[in-house]
């Protein structure tokens, strides 16, 4: 449960600071991903995914 809070509490300090250093490039990104279909959507997400699980399998083997 540590970990998950600890990974949830990183993802939340990551994301906003994003958005308080480039609040225009995130509005531009969300209009980005707005145009783009359903399967290039899932594209990006299952890319993003699996790229997570890789951080997560390399941090766990150190």
């Amino acid at each position: 449960m540590h970990e998950l809070l600890l990974a949830l509490g990183l993802m939340a300090a990551i994301e906003g600071l994003v958005l308080a250093l480039a609040p225009l490039r995130f509005e531009e990104l969300v209009k980005t991903l707005g145009s783009l279909s359903e399967q290039q959507k899932r594209g990006i997400g299952l890319g993003i995914l699996a790229f997570g699980v890789v951080l997560v399998w390399i941090a766990k083997s150190f």
